[in-house]
């Protein structure tokens, strides 16, 4: 039963952040279309932080209660020997492990590497400055994810996104890319 609670508390914080880690591992992957392969698992993330504290403070209950007399009465030798899957030492990785799953939409932009461009302006008029409203951003990691896919294409200046506001402002050169390869 203990490894089931462990399976499923760990199961619970992977899907918590999994809208974030997919557009991580899509970029380390060098496959970003399936970035937002997830996203629709957001509006159910509270639920999932809930099991998971729920399932991994259970499992520390059962860990940590105090034997009953029956129990000490009856146990065998092998039984003072638990494998390495039932200790405390395990029960504590998976802790730190579903907390830092938890815990990804938080320090996730980490990951995504700041691109310095230069770019050579032939005529000022050529530059545009467009504001794209962007559904399903709900981390700091999802903006930082927009801003590294729109810097690949070419003539762009500058590109900020935020997920609060639901935005990504874009600055470009519109002689080298448009509105539609952009969005």
């Amino acid at each position: 039963m203990k490894n089931s609670l462990l399976t499923s508390g760990i199961m619970a914080a992977l899907l918590s952040s999994l809208c974030c880690i997919t557009p991580v591992l899509a970029l380390v992957a060098g496959a970003s279309g399936i970035a937002s392969t997830f996203s629709w698992l957001d509006p159910a993330r509270p639920f999932f932080v809930g099991i998971t504290v729920v399932v991994l403070g259970f499992a520390w209950y059962q860990k940590l209660k105090p034997k009953a007399k029956g129990e000490i009465e009856c146990a065998c030798e092998e039984d003072l020997q638990p494998s390495f899957w039932k200790t405390r030492k395990f029960l504590g990785i998976v802790t730190v492990f579903a907390t830092l799953m938890l815990t990804f939409p938080l320090y996730a932009h980490i990951f995504y590497p700041k691109s310095e461009k230069q770019v050579i302006i032939v005529d000022k008029s050529d530059i545009q400055t467009v504001n794209f409203q962007i559904k399903g951003m709900t981390c700091q990691g999802c903006a930082d994810h927009v801003e590294h896919e729109v810097n690949k294409l070419s003539g762009i200046l500058k590109v900020t996104a935020s997920y609060e506001q639901g935005n990504a402002i874009v600055e470009f050169d519109n002689t080298k890319t448009g509105i539609l390869e952009i969005e």
